[in-house]
Parts: C-alpha cells; sequence; structure tokens
C-alpha cells in the first residue's frame, strides 16, 4: 500500500506540474484561497504562512497553476507522525470562487470539520477530490450524483453518517470511490455496479449491512476491494469470481459472513492480500489456493476452518494468520519456514506440535510480530527472539516452552510479550520495564521483580516471584 501512495503522489505531480511566475494571482483565486485560510483557526507549523495578499498564489504552499495564472489544484497534507502539521478549521464556502478547480487534495490535516463542502457542486471542472483523514460529519448529500466529472471521490477517515447515496451511481467516471473509515450504515446501493471504470472500491471501517450485492461482474478494471470491518452477511457473491484476472486486494475481514470459501477464489493469481478474518467462513480451504503464487498477505483467523490446509506455492510470504480456526497443523508448514520476507506469522490456537529449539526458519531478522498462542511447542524460543531486530510482539502462552528468562535478550523495538502458562525458569531480566504490555504469569520464575508499571495479573502464580506488585521479597 505504501508503493500505491507514493505513486498517487507522483501522478499528482505528473497531472499538476508547478508554474512558478512572477504574474499577480488572479483575483477571484486570491479571493477563494485567502477565504480558506481564514476558515482555519489552527497552523502550527505555518503551512499557510506564505499565503499573502497581493503576492503570487501560484507560487503559495500546496497550490498549484496548470495555464494563464489560474489555481488548479489545492493540496495540503498533514504527517502522521508529526502533530504539528495537522491543520484546524473548516472549509470556507468562498473557495468555489476557485473556478479552475480541477482537484482538492486535504489529507490527514486531522481537525478539519463541518459537514459536505457544498462548494463542490459549484465547480466545473473538478475531477478529483480527496478529502481524507479529518473530522467532516453529517450526512453525504443525497444529490452527490450531480458530480459527474469526477474521476476520483475519497471522503475516507471522516465522520460521516447515514446511507451511501443511491445517486452515487451516477459518477460513472469513477475510476476510485473510497468512503471508508466512516460511519456509515444500510446497504451497499446496487447502482454502484454502473461505476465500471472503478479501479479502487474501498467501503472498509463502517457500519454497513446486508448481503454484499452480486455486481462484480461490471468491474473489469477492479485492483482493490475493501468491505472489511463492517456487518455484512451471508455469502461470497459469485460475481467475485469475474475479478479473478486484475485483482490484487480482497479485503472482507471482520464481518458476518458465512459458508465455504469458494473454489474460484483459488483463480485470483494477481492477488497480492487476502483478508477473509473473523467471519463465520466453515469447510475446507480450497486446495485451488495453491494457485495463490502471488500472494503475499493471508488472514484466515477467526473462523472455523477445518483440515487439511493445502499447500501453499509461493516463493515468500510477508504476513500469514491462520489463528483461532479448527486446524491441526502439527508443524509449521515448509512454506512460511522457507520464507525469505516473512515480518509476521500468527499460527495461535493451530494445533502445533513441535520443539522450537529445533525450527529452522529461513528467514528471523525481519520479524515483526510472531503468535504461536495455544499449542503444544515446547522447547525454548531463546534463540529466536535473540536473533531478531525488529521484533514487536511475541505471544506464546499456553504452550510448554522451557527455558532460562534471564538469557532472553529483549530487542528496542518488542512493545508485546507474552510467555505466561509455560514452564518458564530464571529471574526476569530489567529489560522488561521497556515493553508496553508483559504476561509471564504461571511459570516457574523466581527472584525480584524489576521495577515495572504492569500489575500483579503479569505476575502471578510463579513459584517464587516477590517484590511490587506481587508481597515484599523477604531477607
Amino acid at each position: 500500500m505504501k508503493k500505491l501512495f507514493t505513486l498517487f503522489f507522483l501522478s499528482i505531480l505528473i497531472l499538476h506540474p508547478l508554474k512558478l511566475t512572477s504574474a499577480a494571482c488572479h483575483p477571484d483565486d486570491e479571493s477563494g484561497l485567502l477565504a480558506f485560510k481564514s476558515g482555519i483557526t489552527h497552523d502550527p507549523s505555518g503551512m499557510l504562512s506564505l499565503w499573502k495578499s497581493g503576492t503570487d498564489c501560484c507560487t503559495w504552499a500546496g497550490i498549484t497553476c496548470l495555464f494563464d495564472n489560474r489555481v488548479t489544484a489545492i493540496s495540503l497534507g498533514g504527517q502522521p507522525d508529526k502533530p504539528n502539521s495537522f491543520l484546524a478549521g473548516t472549509i470556507s464556502p468562498s473557495l468555489v470562487k476557485v473556478q479552475n478547480l480541477d482537484g482538492i487534495y486535504l489529507q490527514n490535516l486531522r481537525n478539519i470539520t463541518g459537514k459536505f463542502p457544498d462548494l463542490l457542486f459549484g465547480l466545473p471542472k473538478l475531477q478529483f477530490i480527496y478529502i481524507e483523514n479529518n473530522k467532516l460529519s453529517g450526512q453525504i448529500p443525497s444529490n452527490i450524483g450531480k458530480l459527474t466529472q469526477l474521476g476520483a471521490l475519497s471522503f475516507a477517515g471522516n465522520q460521516f453518517t447515514g446511507p451511501i447515496p443511491s445517486s452515487i451511481s451516477e459518477l460513472t467516471n469513477l475510476t476510485q470511490l473510497k468512503l471508508g473509515n466512516n460511519f456509515l450504515t444500510g446497504t451497499i446501493p446496487v447502482g454502484i455496479s454502473k461505476l465500471k471504470s472503478l479501479t479502487f472500491l474501498s467501503l472498509q471501517h463502517n457500519q454497513l449491512s446486508g448481503s454484499i450485492p452480486d455486481f462484480f461482474s461490471s468491474f473489469t478494471n477492479l485492483r482493490i476491494l475493501e468491505l472489511s470491518h463492517n456487518k455484512f452477511s451471508g455469502k461470497i457473491p459469485v460475481s467475485i469470481s469475474s475479478l479473478a484476472p486484475k485483482l490484487a486486494y480482497l479485503e472482507l475481514g471482520h464481518n458476518s459472513l458465512s459458508g465455504q470459501i469458494p473454489d474460484f477464489l483459488g483463480s485470483f493469481t494477481s492477488l497480492d492480500t487476502l483478508d477473509l478474518s473473523w467471519n463465520k467462513f466453515t469447510g475446507k480451504v480450497p486446495k485451488t489456493f495453491g494457485n495463490l503464487t502471488k500472494i503475499f498477505n493471508l488472514d484466515l483467523s477467526h473462523n472455523s476452518f477445518i483440515d487439511p490446509f493445502p499447500t501453499m506455492n509461493v516463493k515468500g510470504i510477508e504476513s500469514l494468520d491462520l489463528s483461532y480456526n479448527q486446524f491441526h497443523l502439527k508443524q509449521i508448514p515448509s512454506w512460511v519456514t522457507s520464507s525469505p520476507i516473512i515480518f509476521s506469522l500468527k499460527l495461535a490456537k493451530c494445533g502445533i506440535k513441535l520443539n522450537l529449539s529445533e525450527w529452522k526458519p529461513k528467514q528471523t531478522y525481519f520479524y515483526d510480530y510472531i503468535d504461536l498462542s495455544e499449542n503444544e511447542i515446547s522447547g525454548s524460543p531463546v534463540w529466536l527472539l535473540n536473533k531478531t531486530e525488529y521484533l514487536v510482539g511475541f505471544w506464546a502462552s499456553r504452550n510448554k516452552l522451557k527455558f532460562d528468562m534471564g538469557s532472553l535478550k529483549i530487542v528496542n523495538t518488542l512493545k508485546d510479550l507474552d510467555l505466561s502458562r509455560n514452564l518458564i525458569y530464571g529471574k526476569i531480566p530489567k529489560t522488561v520495564s521497556g515493553l508496553k504490555s508483559l504476561n509471564v504469569s504461571y511459570n516457574h520464575l523466581c527472584g525480584q521483580i524489576p521495577e515495572t508499571k504492569f500489575p500483579a495479573t503479569a505476575f502471578v502464580g510463579n513459584d517464587c516471584l516477590c517484590g511490587s506488585p506481587l508481597p515484599p521479597c523477604k531477607i
């Protein structure tokens, strides 16, 4: 997704190359932009500090002019890791004076509030709207279908409520429709099937319900379909099979979908990411999954899938989560062990019976997350954890691990460690104080607990641990 994000902004620069000029700003453009600035109540980084009357607005930060010194795009973005890059305020309706706008990109500013900006209906040349990750609220207007010239529409990451208007089906030039991460309710309008040019459809993280419409044979160019984290029920519609040639991302996780995985998913040979997690799927995973040779991210966790799990013919997998089904894998699959690029492995409660000391993965250095909880794994993970440099989380509760915890290296990146209900002995190293969460309860640990912020529940059930938050050590 990072690559797609980078390509998106490169495309903006290609479509809207900056034109530096000494000519005066058109009075309508200046008036509209300064009105927009006046609606911003907080600009801690001075993003708009050069927006001053009497200067050339084509040189202002975030402003693009393509021809005749007229403003054609406004592009302002915050950086998630830099809170002072966010803006607060509202979108002034006077921005409508900038009549040559074909692109509005207000992304990750976090604190732009207000209702749907009706000024958008007054901009006849507008083609691209990306007002993302802000705090716009209220309903999306029922007449949004009037914006027929749009090629891309994204209000992802706001606070919109109510239904998706049926008139959205009139936006037949759209290649991208992104309404994810809002509070939208109701069903998906069937009329969306008229948007035959879509390459990207994202409705994830809403409260949409009902069945997923069986209308996907209309979308011959769709590459990304994100419907996860909603309240959808029923089966995977048959028409999704028509997306096989080009679809790269299929995300249906965190819904209430049921039935079996259809065999046709095995024909999605371009698939990079498949997320069916946290649903009510049953039955076997189709053998045809062996055809998914390009898949890098597979999440089937929290369903009711049964044995056997098919052999995957992948050269490498980046993340795999098969946790909390009814699998009895016995071993960590060989195609996982041989992966040169894996960073996330989650096989909790997968019926694995092995000695971890004897597991020899091809790559350990780049692991971020490992979850082997609730299996029958013995041996020691020390060699594994001591060879990782980027590990963020390791969970291995309810196994038969046996090792001296004092020999464990806690890397600086590690935030979550759960080794509860094993056979671990020795002392707790002081380096656990840097963790965000820790659970070593119900082992055979001894000695004084190092100074930490963790509750007593993280340490109870051991042989002879003492000191805060447990009772004091005896002299």
